[in-house]
């Protein structure tokens, strides 16, 4: 009797067992609706949500409006650094022979692609013309300038410590008693750029941090508003991954709409600038035009803002809910 009782008992029992597909599909489909659930809540409260995106919003557009400056700074200086020449000065003792057999040399070596020779004459009115006291030279018994020779370097020698090292070896050539490379203006346009970027940097940092923090205190007051709703659910055994997605999609659809918003932001500013710009450029006969946004760029700070929001929810979340225990 006692046998066929054990056996109408394990005969009765069933044993369930959920694949891992059932699993997966039941997450899929929770996260699906939290996060569509999440997205109509802020859409639904167009004021608050309006207020708190558009913070989010110029915290980040800041560092990309930064970014676009600092990379049309970089683009004017690389044009103005392969327009780099270095000016020969030879000897005044030298004659004009030797000095055409010198341009002969150095049109000869692959370092230059333009090698231009200029007289004491084409110099002295050069001179005159621009430095404003040419009444002055007149008076001047002999012409004090000597023979140069202008060479424009390859694009190999864009680097400025190749430029030196070139400057130094013409130096060294007989005849020669000066080799000058105008790049000192560079040099410094160049050291205000990487001063500007590690500024540019830190004020980034900061305003990530801002972010992180805004989102932090939207979600924060959300917990607070749902207090009550938490407690119930937690007294009926919902986990706190369960209590938390939602918050942590609220917080990702903050940061990727106000990224949207501040990538519209620059476009729009860069748009506003480009014709400007352009006519600038036109007036120092110049080809350079605005860079604006690229789209790897963009694409970045949708991702960075994206995660901004949901660490910032995440880290509001796990300190706020544990603090909510069911009563």
């Amino acid at each position: 009797m006692s046998e066929v009782k054990s056996k109408t008992k394990r005969s009765s029992a069933t044993s369930y067992k959920i694949s891992f597909r059932d699993r997966f599909n039941t997450a899929l489909k929770l996260h699906k609706e939290n996060s569509l659930q999440t997205l109509l809540d802020i859409l639904r409260q167009p004021t608050n949500s309006l207020m708190t995106i558009l913070v989010l919003a110029i915290a980040l557009a800041l560092p990309s409006a930064f970014y676009l400056f600092m990379t049309n700074a970089k683009a004017v200086s690389q044009s103005w650094d392969g327009g780099v020449k270095i000016s020969v000065y030879l000897q005044d003792d030298a004659t004009e022979k030797q000095a055409q057999e010198l341009l002969t040399q150095l049109n000869l070596r692959p370092q230059f692609e333009q090698v231009t020779f200029v007289s004491k004459d084409d110099a002295l009115s050069e001179f005159k013309e621009y430095s404003g006291i040419g009444d002055a030279i007149s008076y001047l018994d002999k012409n004090p300038l000597p023979f140069a020779i202008t060479l424009t370097p390859t694009s190999s020698f864009a680097d400025p410590k190749s430029l030196e090292s070139l400057a130094q070896e013409l130096t060294s050539l007989a005849l020669v008693d000066k080799a000058k490379l105008d790049s000192d203006w560079i040099k410094k346009y160049n050291s205000i750029l990487t001063i500007s970027e590690q500024i540019a940097t830190f004020v980034s940092l900061m305003l990530a941090l801002g972010v992180l923090l805004i989102v932090g205190n939207t979600i924060r007051l959300a917990i607070l508003n749902r207090r009550d709703e938490i407690q119930v659910i937690k007294l009926v055994g919902a986990t706190d991954a369960f209590i938390r997605r939602p918050f942590l999609y609220t917080g990702l659809w903050y940061g990727l709409i106000a990224a949207l918003l501040a990538a519209l932001m620059v476009n729009i500013v860069f748009v506003l600038l480009k014709q400007s710009t352009s006519q600038l450029a036109q007036l120092y006969s110049s080809e350079f035009s605005l860079l604006g946004l690229a789209p790897s760029f963009t694409l970045s700070l949708l991702v960075i803002g994206s995660l901004l929001g949901l660490i910032g929810a995440w880290v509001s979340v796990r300190k706020h809910l544990k603090d909510i225990n069911p009563q």
